[in-house]
């Protein structure tokens, strides 16, 4: 069930309608959770006890970890860390679809199981929730019921954002009808499904032309044109699915971080990954970045841990040497201009901010490639194939005025200015969003399933 589908939208109503019902006031939290679990069952019923046991095995550390937190909370973590690697990265070892694995069934059985949707965000989930209350030594443990809320909650389950355990155990209170923020889940709401849905679908559509063998008919230009395309998808895309857990979180009485903020205005490396997927950025900075020394212990040091941190990230998003490539490509570019940025962030020049903008918006694109294509040798050909010539005979042209079509909003989200764009929109605000719905309406692309659904 995705949230683009009509059964979730049927599934969103019911759960809501029951929520706030007087008599189930202190059900609310059961409630969350037993629709948290169906969400995810829903079509993968056999990953349930996959995710039962990460919660309760969680919370069972957690309770240990508060009575001797130096010996069970790094055992918490490995616990964590290793379902996750388990998953994500036993398809380096072994080939589910084999006739023969290690002829031991219940390792069988094991081995041939999916890649659990989100297990990398409730992994992150569980790991928050063992270390921000251990360090508080909170006593008595949360119960059960608010653990498995604040890992599962069904808008943040699949794709984040992942919200530290800090912020949200305190907001797990009695909610009512009459302090739910309509007019803001609205907008959220809305947002997010016009950038999936006419924004990043119908430029799916397009990018298509980047997968293996679609691009070795496309010229040399329009590999650039499909970079800036991919860019605007993978953008809208992720944003789209942010907006929309926002949104549906304050419909249900909750306060999720929002999770992007114009990141392709980013007049620096360092800046842009204060405004990417911020709630991953954060937990990276929180939970590695700074254990590992951060920038305390030398330059050398702090390059180095940028390094890790950068990788692992990479690593996070899948087990391939693209993904590693693209990690340690946006840490080499945090080391290399660490040394110039306070000499930059001095230079009060609105031309160098846009030089610098453009620049750092290319760069970041021609690392998206990576993304697109996790097969390295197949980026690095599509890479190669923005310098040459294609002599293909069967040569594809892109239409130009499609793709500003659908990058239009992308682009004036982050060109015009949000003093501005709040002055212009002020009396036609109501207007804009229908225009949103109709637009979602008539001209939604072809459903796509979210990109970091993989993840």
């Amino acid at each position: 069930m995705t949230f683009t589908s009509w059964q979730f939208g049927i599934f969103v109503t019911v759960v809501f309608g029951l929520y706030y019902l007087p008599v189930l006031r202190t059900f609310q939290v059961h409630l969350l959770v037993l629709a948290s679990l169906f969400f995810y069952g829903y079509g993968q019923l056999e990953l349930l006890p996959m995710l039962a046991i990460a919660v309760l095995g969680t919370h069972l550390f957690l309770t240990l970890a508060l009575r001797r937190r130096t010996i069970w909370l790094p055992i918490g973590i490995a616990f964590n860390l290793t379902l996750l690697a388990f998953f994500k990265y036993k398809l380096l070892f072994v080939t589910p679809t084999a006739a023969t694995l290690s002829n031991i069934p219940a390792i069988d059985f094991l081995l041939r199981l999916p890649l659990p949707i989100g297990i990398s965000f409730f992994v992150f989930h569980n790991i928050s929730l063992l270390v921000d209350l251990t360090r508080r030594a909170e006593k008595p443990p949360p119960n059960l019921t608010s653990v498995f809320l604040y890992i599962i909650f069904f808008p943040q389950l699949v794709s984040g954002p992942i919200m530290q355990a800090a912020n949200f155990m305190p907001q797990i209170k009695p909610k009512f009808l009459v302090d739910v923020e309509f007019v803001e889940a609205a907008k959220w709401t809305i947002t997010g499904y016009f950038f999936k849905v006419y924004v990043a679908n119908n430029l799916n559509t397009m990018t298509t032309y980047m997968d293996f063998p679609f691009y070795e008919t496309v010229q040399w230009h329009d590999k650039w044109l499909l970079l800036i395309l991919y860019s605007s998808q993978i953008y809208a895309d992720f944003f789209g699915y942010s907006s929309i857990a926002v949104g549906l979180g304050r419909l249900f009485g909750y306060r999720l971080p929002e999770n992007f903020n114009l990141p392709y205005i980013s007049a620096s490396f360092s800046e842009f990954w204060t405004r990417w997927h911020i709630s991953l950025s954060s937990w990276l900075r929180t939970y590695l970045y700074i254990p590992l020394g951060g920038n305390r212990c030398g330059e050398l040091r702090t390059y180095l841990n940028l390094m890790i941190v950068m990788g692992l990230g990479g690593l996070w998003h899948g087990a391939g040497l693209s993904y590693l490539t693209w990690g340690l490509l946006h840490g080499g570019l945090l080391v290399i201009e660490r040394p110039f940025a306070g000499t930059l962030n001095a230079a009060n020049s609105t031309t160098l901010r846009a030089v610098r903008v453009t620049f750092v918006f290319l760069c970041v694109s021609i690392l998206w490639i990576f993304f697109k294509l996790p097969n390295f040798e197949q980026a690095t050909a599509y890479l190669s194939g923005m310098f040459t010539h294609n002599n293909s005979p069967r040569t594809v042209h892109l239409s130009y005025a499609l793709a500003a079509l659908y990058t239009g909003p992308v682009i004036v989200q982050h060109l015009v200015p949000k003093a501005l764009l709040a002055r212009l929109t002020a009396n036609a605000e109501p207007y804009l969003y229908g225009l949103m719905v109709a637009l979602m309406y008539v001209e939604a692309g072809p459903d796509a399933a979210f990109i970091y659904f993989q993840f």
